[in-house]
């Protein structure tokens, strides 16, 4: 009988070895998605029904969603509930701006376009052959109030004949040339007559004032002519030699002179809401008193009115 080999099996015993930190990233899940859950709950059990409309409206339509009190799902009466920039889940038309912001935005435009308007200016009178012969009489400068063109008198060469409100063949030629570039922009003009300080003698009754003022209403018709709309002035004034252009020589042909403002949106809105009626008058004149009433009655009965008046004297004011 043969004998049988003995086979003998041996098991490899196999020590564990280190099996990594992967456990911690999964442990560390598990703590963030329990933290969120945990804010989630806080959120929900302190948010009024107003705002947990609102997260339902966002998680349903998130692009779409235009319905409650805050552009932000949830405010937490903090700096997220103030929103500066566009973002894809407002609507632009919603985006508000503070009106000290817009103001300042404002002024700026409006002054980058003086500034423009003061360019073109210059380049007009530099091209053109009728401003380039009288350049020496036009002062052209930015002022609180807006663009400022001066149209000044130069020794022998007056914008007006003297004591006079009829513009010289040239200077309704300046003012013709200007109009074409001012009636091109949308802003309001000022127009001001000024005087030097020789008192006009010319008739009783008629001083600097009446002349400065006549000569202002000259010059906004020459540029109604020449293209400047009706509706695009505000503002006629004759001041006289109340504001003198040189004051060291009140009587200087520089201090008789033609003021036109382009006018900026600030001056317009005060000029507007200076001259404008008030809802209630502090103090109201025209309404007559009861003497006054009382005594107006009579002469009507008396047929006091129906009675002629002399005529006034020559050169006797009747005013």
């Amino acid at each position: 009988m043969e004998e049988q080999p003995i086979i003998i099996k041996r098991k490899k015993k196999v020590v564990g070895g280190h099996h990594g930190g992967s456990w911690k990233v999964a442990f560390a899940d598990f703590a963030t998605a329990m933290m969120a859950f945990f804010l989630v709950l806080w959120l929900t059990a302190t948010a009024s029904p107003e705002q947990k409309r609102a997260v339902e409206g966002y998680f349903r339509d998130p692009v779409g969603f235009t319905e409650g009190g805050s552009p932000n799902p949830v405010d937490l009466e903090g700096s997220a509930s103030v929103v500066k920039e566009t973002s894809t889940d407002m609507d632009p038309d919603q985006i508000q701006i503070e009106d000290q912001v817009v103001d300042e935005l404002a002024e700026t435009l409006e002054q980058r376009r003086m500034e423009e308007l003061f360019q073109e200016l210059k380049e007009r009178i530099e091209q053109n052959e009728t401003l380039q012969e009288f350049k020496d009489q036009l002062l052209i400068d930015i002022t609180d109030e807006g663009l400022r063109i001066q149209i000044v008198d130069r020794s022998g060469r007056p914008m007006f004949d003297s004591g006079r409100a009829q513009l010289k063949y040239y200077s309704q030629d300046i003012l013709f040339e200007l109009a074409k570039t001012l009636g091109s922009v949308s802003n309001k003009l000022s127009i001001t007559g000024h005087t030097d300080a020789t008192p006009f003698g010319g008739r009783p009754g008629y001083t600097n004032w009446e002349l400065s003022a006549d000569r202002a209403n000259t010059a906004r018709r020459a540029l109604v002519a020449g293209g400047v709309r009706q509706e695009q002035i505000a503002r006629v004034v004759g001041l006289s030699d109340s504001v003198l252009f040189d004051k060291e020589d009140p009587t200087a042909p520089v201090n008789r002179r033609i003021s036109i403002i382009v006018l900026n949106k600030k001056t317009v809105d005060d000029i507007q809401s200076s001259a404008g009626q008030a809802d209630e008058p502090l103090i109201d004149l025209t309404q007559p008193t009861e003497e006054e009433q009382e005594a107006a009655r009579e002469r009507l009965e008396s047929g006091e009115w129906l009675q002629e008046k002399p005529e006034p004297a020559p050169g006797e004011l009747n005013w």
